[in-house]
């Protein structure tokens, strides 16, 4: 990540205190920030789904990539100093290095739920619950190709998600 710290390294900076939230969940920002130091917690809603600390972590990418709200509010633990880049997308046209980062970094998380899923799958494959679902969405997964997605969820309902 130190490649990716070089390559912002001319970029706009912006400091938060801790309990100072750097993104919000369900809003739309187009910003992408770089962690430069601190500590950020990840929350859904209000459930802490990690935490973070590793200079050059990216937060708000795939809202900006995918023009859509935040999926999550990233909130600062300690002081914490950023990158900015406040148009997103010129940024990553610009910096083929940060976006090889950002694609890798979607790449392993993809694999990792990818790979969770296929566990659940065969853990669960004999239930006739709302986890044999899991298939459907696993398959989802592999196999979606279409530009056009928006995840249904109790906020958002899509009505081809059953």
């Amino acid at each position: 990540m130190n490649e990716i710290l070089t390559q912002c390294r001319d970029m706009p900076e912006r400091r938060f205190a801790p309990g100072e939230d750097i993104l919000r969940e369900g809003e739309r920002s187009g910003v992408v920030y770089i962690l430069i130091e601190g500590e950020v917690e990840i929350l859904k809603g209000d459930l802490q789904v990690t935490t973070a600390a590793e200079p050059g972590a990216f937060f708000g990418e795939m809202s900006a990539l995918l023009d859509a709200p935040h999926m999550a509010t990233v909130r600062a633990l300690t002081p914490a100093r950023f990158h900015v880049a406040e148009n997103a997308i010129a940024f990553l046209q610009l910096s083929p290095q940060v976006s090889l980062g950002i694609a890798r970094l979607l790449a392993r998380r993809l694999q990792a739920m990818t790979s969770y899923l296929a566990d659940l799958k065969h853990q669960f494959e004999d239930q006739g619950d709302h986890l044999a679902m899991v298939d459907e969405v696993l398959e989802t997964l592999v196999h979606h190709q279409d530009g056009d997605h928006s995840p249904g969820s109790d906020r958002d309902p899509d009505p081809t998600v059953y």
